[in-house]
């Protein structure tokens, strides 16, 4: 939007604190490559826009915005005289992208001294060359710095999932070696039985009778009824009486693992009823052996298909066989990423998923969505240890107009109203020295915000502090830069 132009004076220029030390020839240079304008209420300039000109307000008010997903968001208004704004990185020249990163609005007809960005970028090396060379190793480094940091905060996640990954992994395949290992003994144990049983006084008939037997038995394993405690031990001490009323010796031994295998005293009383009595305590024996077998062959398939969900996960988690962006069900992400973080988690965090499964797939980067999902749980799981290790974490998602949701919540202390507004600034935390860089929701809120076009917000009371991350349904019109200018 262009002003109304005005005479420009060089000692209203010299009243502005801005220029106050400037000599006569440099104020007589300022006006001569610049120009007053003066602006009726409306829009200056549009964040995203080429910055063409560096404005200096010298009457009137102004607003300045960012924009946040959809919304505008103002960050400052104000009439003081002298207040700068626009092009303010021109002197980097095609270091940076030279455009504007706020937008600009007047509420009321406003003056501005208005400088074309080569002249602001030239006055700026002719009379200040050493600020400005100051000033582009401070703006520089400190985008190194944090970018390093970053780097680093990236490394610190992916170490801690590592060792949570690698205790996870570490318990279903100790228990599939300890099944293989008590499987092998039995399969042992049940050859032996066979050839005591080939040699034994068994006709072929009682023989296909104990296999028939081994067969149903087999199958009754897999359909095992899940018992309360209460349940197992009264089952359990009616067939260790069967057994022993049958003269079978240890009936208290075999009897917790018919049990767990789903047999009951019904069942035996269909083995007697089908053997003759005197083979009656070998085919028992026999059917502890393929219950055993059954069982193990169970644990073993249980611990190894555990391990395959953890991969897949961990998968699911990097994104590594993926799209850098693709549409994504938001809810396998967030799976993936509570299973990664249930080793960290303990067993004092509760987590509730509070999903509306109805809400569709979103355009995004899956696998920085998943580290926006690890920044926050991480700090939540951190919050609910300050009050004792014990908490709920409730996810949750819907859909808000045409975004969609997800929430986490906890029942930490609560971020303290004074020091609410600084948790998204860089290198701001709250945990002791050596546990938090102060960059994870810094770089979540880079992540949702400007990559994603979306909002991260947060709203905190004791006892219930929920982190909110709106994303939008569909791609946005235009992308905007990976890190801010």
């Amino acid at each position: 939007m262009s002003g109304r132009a005005m005479p420009c004076s060089p000692q209203e220029i010299a009243s502005l604190f801005l220029f106050e030390k400037l000599s006569p020839e440099q104020l007589g240079r300022l006006c001569s490559e610049g120009r007053v304008e003066r602006f009726e209420a409306g829009p200056v300039y549009t964040e995203g826009d080429p910055a063409t000109c560096f404005y200096v307000m010298m009457e009137g008010t102004v607003v300045l915005s960012r924009r946040v997903g959809g919304d505008d968001v103002e960050v400052s208004r104000t009439s003081q005289r002298g207040v700068y704004a626009g092009a303010m990185q021109a002197y980097l020249g095609d270091q940076v992208p030279q455009t504007y990163t706020n937008s600009m609005r007047v509420t009321e007809p406003t003056r501005f001294f208005v400088l074309p960005a080569e002249s602001f970028a030239a006055v700026m090396r002719d009379w200040f060359p050493m600020a400005a060379h100051l000033l582009e190793g401070l703006f520089f480094g400190s985008r190194n710095t944090q970018r390093a940091i970053g780097q680093r905060e990236r490394l610190l996640a992916l170490g801690s999932l590592s060792a949570g990954l690698t205790h996870e992994l570490n318990n279903p395949a100790a228990a599939a070696v300890r099944a293989t290992a008590s499987l092998r003994e039995r399969v042992d144990k049940m050859r032996h039985k066979l050839a005591v049983i080939a040699r034994g006084p068994y006709s072929r008939e009682a023989l296909a009778e104990l296999i028939e037997i081994q067969e149903r038995t087999a199958e009754r394993v897999a359909k095992a009824p899940v018992l309360s405690p209460l349940e197992a031990a009264d089952r359990e001490d009616e067939l260790a009486d069967w057994l022993d009323d049958h003269g079978i010796q240890e009936g208290w031994r075999i009897a917790p693992t018919f049990v767990q295998a789903g047999l009951d005293t019904d069942w035996l009383e269909q083995v007697a009823a089908t053997v003759a009595e005197d083979i009656l305590p070998g085919a028992i024996g026999w059917l502890n052996y393929t219950v055993e077998t059954e069982l193990l062959m169970d644990e073993i398939n249980d611990s190894t298909t555990r391990i395959s969900h953890l991969v897949d996960a961990a998968k699911q988690y990097s994104q590594l066989d993926r799209a850098p962006h693709r549409v994504v069900d938001v809810h396998e992400l967030l799976d993936s990423t509570l299973l990664m973080l249930s080793g960290k988690m303990g067993r004092g965090v509760r987590v509730v998923k509070d999903y509306d499964r109805s809400l569709p797939e979103v355009p995004a980067y899956p696998a920085e969505l998943n580290q926006v999902w690890t920044n926050i749980i991480d700090n939540a799981v951190f919050a609910i240890g300050t009050t004792g290790g014990e908490g709920t974490l409730t996810v949750r998602t819907a859909r808000e107009g045409d975004r969609l949701l997800v929430e986490f919540r906890d029942t930490g202390p609560g971020i303290p109203a004074d020091i609410r507004s600084r948790i998204f600034d860089p290198f701001f935390t709250t945990k002791p020295v050596g546990e938090g860089t102060g960059l994870g929701l810094d770089i979540s809120w880079r992540i949702v915000v400007n990559k994603h076009h979306g909002s991260l917000q947060v709203e905190s009371a004791p006892g219930d502090t929920r982190f909110q991350v709106l994303l939008p349904l569909t791609d946005p019109e235009s992308e905007s830069p990976e890190e801010p200018a």
